[in-house]
């Protein structure tokens, strides 16, 4: 099977996501196929990295796991209603996640909403990003959204309030700017560290 076989206008689930087997990567938001980005590029991958080392230098002092793509997450809508495969029409592959609650993890993934998602911005993925997976995650739940553009090098957060709406920060941060995660109440991230080493590369 190929990617081009699957009529993009039919709504599919995650038990139809298990049968394929085309090579390329996909996610399924309420139902419509997303293709991924091609390989990520050197910026992505380098904040990406060192995003990764920070949070998982924080977290081995906590019960919380860190992932990143690939890696399934299903998110069943509404939130924390546990259903089966072809009822699960929204799997993503966050570039970066952290889950806290361990029983939300299984063989495939994860079953329900993390903690705390990042998303780096690629090329033919902002709209993507800000819109279609800013409600996916606020639907479902997920506590606190981090949006990296790259080329820019800033960053946007969404954190849930009380009435499960995404609040944003004032304004973007950029480089030098410290940035509190907020579902810690301990964890800074210095984003001269996060965009380092990345200038000179075209």
């Amino acid at each position: 099977m190929k990617l081009e076989d699957l009529d993009t206008t039919q709504r599919y689930t995650y038990a139809d996501y298990l049968t394929w087997t085309f090579g390329e990567m996909v996610e399924l938001i309420r139902g419509r196929i997303f293709s991924m980005s091609p390989a990520p590029n050197l910026y992505h991958q380098k904040i990406s990295g060192n995003l990764y080392l920070k949070i998982g230098n924080y977290l081995k002092n906590t019960p919380c796991q860190l992932f990143h793509a690939p890696f399934d997450v299903r998110l069943p809508l509404p939130p924390n209603k546990k259903k089966n495969d072809s009822e699960i029409d929204t799997v993503v592959q966050p570039d970066i996640c952290v889950i806290c609650d361990i029983s939300k993890l299984d063989i495939r993934g994860c079953l329900g909403s993390p903690d705390w998602i990042i998303e780096i911005l690629s090329p033919g993925t902002s709209r993507k990003d800000l819109r279609d997976k800013y409600d996916i995650y606020q639907h479902a739940g997920v506590r606190e959204y981090w949006v990296v553009h790259p080329h820019e090098h800033t960053l946007l957060v969404f954190r849930l309030n009380t009435k499960g709406e995404y609040e944003s920060d004032p304004r973007p941060y950029v480089k030098g700017d410290v940035v509190r995660v907020g579902i810690f109440e301990d964890f800074n991230i210095e984003l001269s560290e996060v965009f380092s080493d990345i200038e000179g590369f075209g």
